[in-house]
C-alpha cells in the first residue's frame, strides 16, 4: 500500500509539472528583507506559479556572488542567470545608461518615474541586449546624499575629502567638481574602509545608509539628493533567448509587477531607515541645494554624449 501511494505522490508531482526545476542564479549586494531582494524573491513566486514549477529563482544576496561590476560580467557570460544593480555600474558597460547617474537631472520623483516608465526607459532598457544582457525593469533606490565622518552642510565642507562611489564615471566626476575626491569601492568594504579613515565619506540613500549600518561610522547625513539613480534588473540574454516566447511574456510580466512592489516597499523602508538612523546617533542635516547645483553643472561638460538625452530627459513632463 504504502509503495501504491508513493507512486501515485511522484505520478501526481510530475503531471502537475513539478519535476526538477530549472534554477536561476540572481545576485544582489543587499541584504535579506532589502526592497529590491524581495521583490526579486516575489518574482520568482510568480514565475514558479505560472510556469507551473518549471523555473526557480534563488536569490543570493549580500554580494556572495561578487560585487555589482562582477555579477554584470557573470550575467553576461551566463555564469549566473540575473542581477540586480544600480545603473551606475551598469555605465562601463553600456555607456547611454550613465546619463542616469548625472546630478540633479530630475525634478523631482514623479519626473523621474515619467522618464523610466516611458518612451526614454524603455529605450535604454532595450539598449543593453547590445552587451548580452536583457533590461527586465527598474527598481527605485531614492535619492543619493552624502554622508561623512564629519558634518557637511554646504559644499565647501567637502573639499578635501576622500569620498567612497559607485564605479562609475559621472560620480567622480561629480565628487571633483564639489571638491573632493570620488573613491570607487565596493559597496561591501565601505563599512570598513570609514571606519578606519581610508574614506572620509561616502553617499547613498537611506535604506543603504541604514542596513549596513555605515551611519555607526559616519553620523553626519546631509540630504542633499545629488542623484536619483535606479536600480535595473537584468537577466542573461543567452538564457532569455532560449524562453518561448509564452515563457518571455512571463518573466516580463512578472518582473514590472516586483517593479511596483518594491516601490511600495522602498517608501515604507525609506521612512524607517531616517527614523533607525536617528536613533542610533545619525544627525540629519536638510542643506540649500542651489550651491551645489551650480558647482555640478561643470559635470554636464565633461559628459557631452549624453547632452541630447538630457534635453529629451528635461523635456519630459
Amino acid at each position: 500500500m504504502k509503495r501504491l501511494l508513493v507512486v501515485l505522490l511522484v505520478s501526481a508531482m510530475f503531471a502537475v509539472g513539478l519535476a526538477a526545476p530549472i534554477v536561476l542564479k540572481s545576485a544582489d549586494v543587499h541584504p535579506d528583507g532589502y526592497p529590491t531582494v524581495e521583490a526579486v524573491k516575489m518574482m520568482g513566486r510568480i514565475i514558479e506559479i505560472m510556469t507551473n514549477g518549471k523555473y526557480k529563482i534563488e536569490v543570493y544576496t549580500g554580494g556572495q556572488l561578487g560585487d555589482e561590476k562582477e555579477t554584470i560580467e557573470q550575467t553576461i557570460m551566463n555564469v549566473i542567470q540575473m542581477t540586480r544593480v544600480s545603473v551606475a555600474p551598469l555605465q562601463t558597460f553600456y555607456d547611454p545608461i550613465g546619463v542616469f547617474a548625472m546630478p540633479y537631472l530630475f525634478r523631482d520623483e514623479e519626473h523621474f518615474w515619467k522618464v523610466l516608465e516611458g518612451p526614454i526607459g524603455e529605450e535604454l532598457l532595450k539598449g543593453v541586449e547590445k552587451i548580452g544582457l536583457v533590461g527586465l525593469c527598474y527598481y527605485d533606490a531614492g535619492a543619493r546624499s552624502f554622508y561623512t565622518r564629519k558634518p557637511v552642510q554646504k559644499p565647501e565642507d567637502l573639499k578635501g575629502m576622500k569620498i567612497r562611489v559607485q564605479m562609475n564615471e559621472v560620480m567622480v566626476a561629480l565628487m571633483q567638481a564639489l571638491g573632493a575626491t570620488g573613491v570607487p569601492m565596493a559597496y561591501a568594504e565601505v563599512y570598513t574602509a570609514l571606519q578606519t579613515g581610508v574614506v572620509d565619506g561616502a553617499e547613498n540613500n537611506p535604506p543603504s545608509y541604514y542596513t549596513a549600518r555605515h551611519f555607526e561610522v559616519a553620523p553626519y547625513y546631509c540630504l542633499d539628493g545629488h542623484t536619483r539613480i535606479p536600480e535595473i534588473l537584468l537577466i542573461s540574454k543567452a538564457f532569455w533567448d532560449k524562453l518561448t516566447p509564452e515563457e518571455k511574456l512571463i518573466f516580463k510580466t512578472a518582473a514590472i509587477a516586483s517593479a511596483q512592489y518594491e516601490k511600495y516597499l522602498w517608501k515604507k523602508m525609506e521612512e524607517e531607515a531616517l527614523e533607525a538612523v536617528q536613533k542610533g546617533g545619525a544627525k540629519i542635516f536638510k542643506p540649500d541645494i542651489s550651491a551645489f547645483q551650480k558647482l555640478a553643472q561643470a559635470v554636464y561638460d565633461r559628459f557631452p554624449q549624453y547632452k541630447d538625452l538630457i534635453k529629451r530627459i528635461q523635456e519630459v513632463k
